[in-house]
């Protein structure tokens, strides 16, 4: 918090500073200040403590005594009224700042009253105790670095090594945390223009104790000797700071912010102020006002963004109980409920706090912006002379002008004459690839309310709108800045909700406004040709052609409706209907983009949840989609729509699935769906193995393949077959009927590593390996089991590690011993993971209600369980192991996980082979998982 740079009221021995009384100050504190710090009885406890110690020690550990009674006393009455007050960020930061004042003061006041008096000083056996950084600045979070410097006329002699000795002492007995420094004015002078974090601290510098004329004469010497004329340098230093910790702590719509250090945090505040008060010496914020760099709303706007984030990190503080500054999941719920915020419709509490942080972030991001960008403009060096005379300057249309090489308006009453000229800015900010000068973004930002339905409804500004989406290359940086200035919401009112909005899970990196954008980032750079190689389907299908209004609109589209109670697919398409022909699209494409955003998760949940080697899965996603303009629009929206939930949700095994489940729709829709049949597949599976083995005596090849049942040869690819074959030839040979065949094949175009499995069947297998497979850490992503004719079960899991990435081949010796382990009866899965099925910490907060679905349609021969819930490492052991107990035969499971949700998708049979058709054998079996989930769930929460 910029705060006025006043002193904290003084203990009776040290007099307030001028103008600021104590009465004054002691008014903006968060509760009575003698309940925060009772200087009189605290100095009368010491003095008597001084008449009755032995000897200095003695003093000194009963000072620190009194002080760690009042300190615990003190912040215990400030947490106490921050609780009932929980949004007065600055009276709390003011509390902690004058507690640490009078603690300070009074260790000074022991340590020279009665640890080492001196009865005559010399004009050398002077001291001042200044505070520095954000505690000179008096912005105190609970647990915020205490900063002093302790400054002398000249060496440090020995009464002052003394005396600042055992105050740090003290300090530190109080379990503060002390940065500290000893210097004389001249070190200070030649450090700070050494080191721009020194010179910053220095900066922020306020008087606490001691010699006052030593500390004026600081003051003096620091403006003239270190901070005038050097006011360039200060400015550059400052937003290459910025820029390298954006870099390193990332955009402002992570959903695990840095409250200090993230862009939008409060860091950017206290920069803006530090160069402010380099530049023009403002002590107040409220002086930027004055001096024309913020108009009076931006202000108020800067205050209340600075007053949030604050109150959030003093929560952040309290809670853990100590200086904590990333705001994880968990501490989101905890904050939003200590800040009172409450469920609205369709949205947790945590949703709605966490969207107005995000709010507030952007705001601190574009006042930034603006007033980083004016101060550039006056302070920081300019190109060489040379490169501004051969340098092309930028060719700009008419109402325009170049400012600083910054895209501006020539004259702002002429240009707000035609309210298309707001969106007009956009497109000729990307036309030209200049940057928006602050005052052009002030302007759109000031005049919103121009943007009105008889603009939404001109056909210019509809051409212009999607003109910027499809014309320019880069969509992505006009929708951002828009966005930003909330021009977007203006122009499309349905996705003002969805601006900031967060949702609480651990599958999505990104705000849904931030998401949307990232999705058409990647759409244009699937069309600037830079991911055919990553993408070589989706890429193909743009070359070829397809209707880029529809996609780009239906992707902008796609996630309008997150935050309502409704499916936001239906209210999604719903909105769409409305939407699409406002942004100027005819009857026909309208009708596609509403299509498309109702079921724009259908080919992912196809993909992902569904058996894409069943026939019937593949036929009824051709039935759904219908021609193969849909498909191929549907595919590039899938593809963009996983890619921009965050960086590393896109992999080799969703690709492959897409890649596959594409493929054969395409087939389907072009040949017939007689082109599925599974006779046809299992005769092409068969003649591509008996070509595999070429080498292999013929009756051995038509044994083998005679030994299968028609699932086995639809669901597995031929060198799956041929893993089979031979450790089915290698079992029989070796007579061994408890012997167990492994192998594993780490298939890095997949990010999967496949395990095969060969032995007796007996009942339990399927469980017994999944738990074998927990146990060592790897997450089950796709599995199949089958039984042949003679006896033998061939089990086939695909298993990735906690990164999502093939399981790495050192790991697989140990894998392997841990299967042979399990499998003999040596580990128990059940008892092993009772230590191990945990979740972490920051990830319990996640409410994942369980939903369980059984499909007797998706499949010709099976019936489907669908189980969603929340994961955890032992969950799908869980579930295999209830099914056994129940004489239910998985065939295979799918798994999907998307953050701690998990969709495990089984495809079952009865004891008789037949499917679960009875209502009361579906009931009864729910039941069953739903108690093996909540057994299990507790044990992993508690």
């Amino acid at each position: 918090m910029t705060l006025p740079r006043q002193a904290s009221p003084a203990p009776d021995s040290e007099p307030a500073l001028a103008g600021h009384p104590a009465s004054d100050r002691a008014q903006e504190l968060i509760c009575d200040p003698q309940r925060i710090f009772d200087a009189p009885t605290i100095r009368d406890r010491i003095a008597v403590a001084a008449q009755e110690a032995r000897d200095a020690a003695a003093l000194q550990a009963e000072t620190v005594a009194i002080l760690r009674e009042a300190m615990k006393t003190g912040r215990a009455a400030i947490a106490k009224a921050f609780a009932e007050r929980p949004f007065a960020a600055r009276p709390l930061a003011r509390s902690y700042t004058w507690l640490t004042d009078n603690l300070v003061r009074t260790v000074l006041d022991v340590a020279r009253t009665w640890l080492h008096p001196l009865p005559n000083p010399t004009s050398g056996e002077r001291i001042a105790v200044i505070a520095v950084g954000g505690y000179g600045r008096g912005e105190m979070a609970p647990f915020s670095d205490v900063d002093l410097l302790f400054l002398t006329p000249w060496k440090l002699t020995p009464w002052a090594e003394s005396v600042i000795e055992s105050m740090l002492y003290m300090l530190w007995d109080l379990r503060l945390k002390v940065g500290h420094s000893s210097r004389t004015i001249a070190d200070c002078i030649r450090l700070g223009g050494e080191d721009f974090t020194i010179r910053t601290a220095l900066l922020e510098h306020r008087f606490l104790a001691g010699d006052r004329d030593l500390a004026e004469e600081l003051d003096r010497h620091l403006r003239n000797d270190l901070f005038k004329g050097t006011e360039k340098e200060f400015v550059e230093a400052k937003l290459e700071e910025r820029a390298a910790r954006h870099a390193k702590f990332g955009q402002r719509y992570m959903v695990e912010p840095n409250v200090k250090e993230g862009k939008g945090g409060l860091r950017d505040l206290q920069s803006l102020f530090w160069i402010a008060k380099y530049i023009y010496g403002v002590q107040d914020a409220a002086e930027l006002v004055e001096l024309g760099l913020f108009l009076p709303d931006e202000f108020e706007t800067f205050r209340r963004a600075e007053d949030f984030l604050w109150a959030v990190r003093a929560h952040m503080h309290l809670i853990t109980g100590r200086a904590t500054e990333q705001l994880t999941f968990d501490l989101q719920v905890e904050v939003a409920e200590r800040m009172g915020y409450k469920d609205q419709a369709g949205r947790r509490a945590v949703e709605v706090f966490m969207q107005r942080y995000f709010r507030e972030a952007t705001a601190v991001g574009e006042l930034t912006r603006i007033f980083l960008t004016k101060l550039e403009e006056a302070h920081v060096k300019k190109p060489p002379l040379l490169e501004r005379i051969f340098k092309r300057r930028p060719r700009v249309r008419k109402g325009f002008r170049v400012v600083h090489n910054r895209l501006d308006v020539a004259d702002p009453d002429e240009f707000l004459k035609d309210r298309i000229n707001l969106l007009r800015l956009f497109e000729e900010g990307l036309r030209t690839g200049m940057l928006i000068h602050p005052d052009a973004m002030r302007l759109v930002a000031h005049n919103l309310h121009l943007v009105d339905d008889e603009m939404r409804n001109d056909p210019r500004a509809q051409k212009i709108f999607l003109d910027l989406l499809l014309e320019h290359g880069n969509p992505e940086r006009a929708l951002r800045r828009m966005n930003e200035l909330g021009f977007l919401a203006a122009f499309i009112p349905e996705f003002k909700p969805v601006v900031a909005l967060m949702q609480f899970n651990m599958y999505h990196s990104y705000t849904v406004d931030e998401h949307t954008i990232q999705c058409i980032s990647q759409l244009a750079q699937i069309e600037r040709r830079e991911l055919i190689e990553d993408l070589p389907i989706a890429s193909g299908i743009l070359e070829s052609g397809v209707n880029r209004r529809v996609l780009y609109v239906a992707l902008l589209l796609h996630d309008i409706a997150k935050g309502q109670p409704a499916d936001h697919s239906i209210l999604g398409a719903q909105i769409a209907r409305k939407v699409a022909p406002r942004l100027g699209l005819d009857e026909e494409e309208s009708r596609t983009v509403e299509w498309l955003v109702r079921y724009h998760l259908l080919m992912s949940d196809m993909a992902q949840k569904r058996d894409i080697a069943d026939p019937r899965t593949v036929r009824d996603f051709a039935k759904a989609v219908k021609t193969v303009e849909r498909l191929d629009l549907l595919t590039v929206l899938t593809v963009c729509d996983i890619r921009g939930v965050g960086p590393d949700t896109w992999n080799n095994w969703k690709a492959v699935l897409l890649r596959a489940l594409y493929r054969q729709t395409r087939v389907a829709l072009e040949e017939g769906m007689e082109a599925l049949n599974r006779e046809n597949r299992g005769a092409e599976a068969q003649k591509a193995l008996r070509e595999a083995l070429s080498d292999w005596p013929q009756e051995l090849v038509e044994r083998e393949i005679a030994r299968h049942y028609p699932p086995y040869w639809q669901g597995l690819h031929t060198t799956a077959h041929v893993v089979f074959a031979r450790l089915l030839r290698k079992l029989e040979e070796e007579g061994d009927p408890g012997a167990v065949m492994i192998d594993l094949y780490p298939d890095e175009d997949r990010d999967a590593t496949r395990v095969c499995f060969v032995m007796a069947d007996h009942p339990g297998i399927f469980a017994r390996l999944a738990g074998a497979l927990a146990l060592v850490g790897a997450n089950v992503v796709d599995a199949r089991s089958y039984t042949t004719r003679d006896g033998y079960v061939t089990d086939a899991f695909w298993i990735q590690d906690s990164e999502g990435k093939p399981y790495e081949a050192s790991r697989l010796p140990r894998l392997t011993q841990m299967i042979h382990k399990t499998l003999k009866g040596e580990v128990i899965a059940r008892e092993a993971l009772k230590s191990r099925d945990r979740v972490k910490k920051r990830e319990k907060a996640f409410e994942r209600p369980t939903h369980i679905t059984f499909d007797n349609e998706g499949s010709d021969i099976y019936t489907i369980v669908e189980v969603d819930t929340r994961d955890r490492p032992g969950l799908l052991y869980d579930l295999a192991r209830t099914f056994a107990a129940n004489n239910v035969y998985i065939a295979n499971a799918v798994i999907a996980t998307y953050g701690e949700q998990v969709v495990d998708t089984f495809y079952v049979k009865d004891m008789f082979g037949l499917k679960y058709h009875s209502k009361a054998k579906q009931k009864a079996l729910e039941k069953k998982l739903r108690k093996a989930i909540e057994k299990g769930a507790e044990r992993a929460l508690g």
